[in-house]
């Protein structure tokens, strides 16, 4: 059997998990999205046969153009070295950019709110999914009314406490139980389409120019619920690296597209035939004694849908904290083989008490639908803008190739996000004051880390002058490895002269190290390791990690045996500082934000857990620095 042949056969299971990780968010869209745009908003679509059609060919086209062209076909190439995500494409943004400017600034900042804007976005997709399917009750028996908040909030709760122990468990069955959801949806949309068949004449884009150019208020406040139905579509980009891009494609053109597409259809033919199914067009496909088990399957649905959704907010968050967006985190793994697989209990539990605090104040999923949206628009068009970098100065394409493409596709995108703007007195303001909360810490943080380096090199010694300075009988040397953590390689480490002053020896053997987070995924073996002897037995080591990677610092450390430095564990002792920072007025930060980043600093898990140390160990060396 050729590679090939080997390669082929491994896409067809990578497709069928993709289902479950990749496409539960855009796959339970059907739920919420047409009740949403004929019901719910400032101005409800008035509901007749020609803006049925009208609708269904907005939201076609915008699931070719969105996500089949940009997104699949697109987007999906611009990765970094196999990972996607708004993260990832911003460091490969910022890799074709000087070091210094004001545009890697700007580019920085706006790569920075995309991703606090992902952060919103994770909020409201699990509680309008969940909230989505369990109003299914209310369908089956108007009696189960009250019931409805107590169970989503149940349900939720139950997911978010079940993240400790991990997906590695169930994730086996998200797929075949998303491959059974695909297929309900086209099912039923199908049987459903066979009572009107011309709904298909919905495929016209005439249909959808139509609509919006006889009723232009309309249509452009519909626009704010069309994009409903390709939310989930930044999704496809940032989990593709778990899958590969091939089956991930797979995924979408053989399965998912014509479900959704037979669903959207099937309840634009039921709305025609049967106006009052308005109350809830998703539900009422179905016949009444495929209700509850329908009710079942989609609340299993959108709880896979928000378990892909939290799981990319810890992935996030930790690309965030190894290209230093974001302080230390406790971090559990979940899983003994799958390193993608973490727990952050810090950022469950928050998602957990905005995602209740959604569900109560906003009661539905047409109200929820409301808020929805502002976010991940305000993303997709983050995400055109750095592609638009990236395909200019990566691929070559130039101003006129690459400017033309990414107008036509930012252009869509401000167009719904201009449409959601108006959702903002709705509801819409929740998301992006969720999201403003995290741009705020995370700029504070990247920028407070900044004015600290710059303040411990300030006062730092120069390394080489020091070590040449050192007298074979000016200081004891005792047996075995000190090993110094800093940020600073060319600079006297502030533990070593805490050391020095307070214990008056040096160790046999030190080693001065300083940590580098890439900008890439995964750092390859071979190039782990960056070593330069110096006199007076020091030795200087960078130690180079990927922002997927797992920084295991002693476990690094046994590669340095190529180099002739040999380590016993125990007899190697790690010595880091622990500053204590104390704000200050007239700095480059305003003071209210020194206090915050004082706060963070403080409140941030601690690099010994971080980089994998054993904790016995650890000497910690404090000192004073002020901002």
């Amino acid at each position: 059997m050729t590679d090939d042949m080997a390669q082929k056969k491994k896409i067809a299971p990578l497709a069928l998990a993709a289902l479950g990780v990749v496409y539960g968010d855009i796959g339970t869209s059907p739920l919420y999205t047409l009740s949403t745009i004929f019901t719910g908003g400032l101005q409800p679509v008035p509901l007749n046969p020609e803006n049925v059609l009208g609708i269904l060919s907005l939201i076609f086209w915008s699931l070719m153009i969105v996500v089949s062209f940009k997104y699949v076909a697109f987007i999906m190439r611009a990765d970094n070295r196999g990972e996607g995500g708004i993260m990832a494409l911003l460091a490969l943004a910022l890799r074709t950019l000087d070091d210094t400017g004001k545009g890697r600034t700007t580019i920085m900042l706006l790569g920075i709110f995309g991703a606090a804007l992902f952060y919103g976005d994770g909020v409201i997709t699990p509680a309008i999914s969940v909230l989505s399917a369990v109003e299914g009750l209310q369908v089956a028996s108007p009696a189960l009314h009250d019931f409805i908040i107590p169970v989503t909030i149940a349900v939720l709760f139950g997911l978010f406490l079940f993240q400790r122990k991990g997906t590695a468990s169930v994730g086996a069955l998200f797929g075949p139980v998303m491959l059974i959801w695909f297929g309900t949806l086209a099912l039923l949309g199908l049987l459903n389409i066979l009572n009107e068949p011309h709904v298909m004449n919905a495929l016209n884009p005439v249909h959808g120019l139509g609509f919006l150019i006889n009723s232009p208020k309309i249509g452009f406040l519909a626009l704010g619920g069309v994009v409903l139905a390709v939310t989930g579509a930044e999704t496809l980009y940032a989990d593709m690296g778990h899958f590969g891009r091939k089956p991930v494609q797979l995924a979408w053109f053989f399965l998912v597209l014509p479900a959704l597409l037979l669903n959207y259809f099937g309840q634009g033919a039921l709305l025609i035939h049967t106006p009052k199914a308005i109350e809830n067009p998703f539900y009422l496909l179905a016949p009444d004694w495929a209700l509850y088990p329908l009710i079942v399957l989609a609340t299993v649905a959108t709880v896979i849908a928000s378990q892909a959704v939290i799981s990319g907010a810890f992935s996030i968050t930790r690309q965030a904290m190894q290209l230093g967006y974001a302080p230390r985190m406790a971090t559990q793994q979940t899983s003994e083989h799958e390193f993608g697989q973490i727990y952050l209990p810090g950022i469950n539990w928050t998602l957990f008490i905005a995602v209740v605090a959604l569900v109560i104040g906003f009661h539905s999923s047409s109200s929820l639908g409301s808020a929805y949206g502002i976010a991940v628009t305000g993303t997709m068009g983050i995400t055109s803008i750095l592609a638009f970098i990236v395909v200019r100065r990566m691929w070559g394409w130039g101003w006129v190739k690459g400017g033309l493409l990414i107008a036509f596709l930012l252009s869509i995108d401000i167009a719904f996000f201009s449409a959601n703007v108006i959702k903002i007195e709705e509801g819409g303001w929740f998301p992006l004051a969720f999201a403003s909360g995290v741009f705020l810490l995370m700029t504070t943080w990247k920028r407070g880390r900044q004015l600290l380096r710059n303040r411990m090199q300030q006062n730092a010694l120069t390394l080489i002058p020091f070590i040449d300075a050192l007298q074979p009988d000016s200081v004891t040397r005792v047996s075995g490895t000190a090993i110094f953590l800093t940020s600073n390689p060319d600079g006297v480490p502030h533990a070593l002269l805490h050391n020095l002053k307070h214990n008056k020896v040096l160790h046999e053997q030190v080693v001065i190290l300083c940590v580098h987070m890439l900008d890439i995924p995964y750092a390859a073996e071979a190039d782990r390791l960056e070593h330069q002897a110096l006199p007076n037995n020091f030795h200087r080591l960078i130690v180079k990690f990927g922002f997927k990677d797992e920084p295991d610092i002693p476990k690094a450390m046994e590669l340095a045996a190529q180099f002739g430095l040999t380590l016993n564990p125990m007899e190697t002792s790690y010595f880091l500082g622990r500053e204590t920072l104390i704000p200050k007025t007239d700095t480059d930060m305003p003071l209210w934000r020194e206090k915050l980043f004082v706060t963070m600093y403080r409140n941030a898990s601690s690099a010994v857990t971080f980089f994998n140390i054993p904790p016995n160990c650890v000497v910690e060396m404090g000192t004073q620095v002020v901002l």
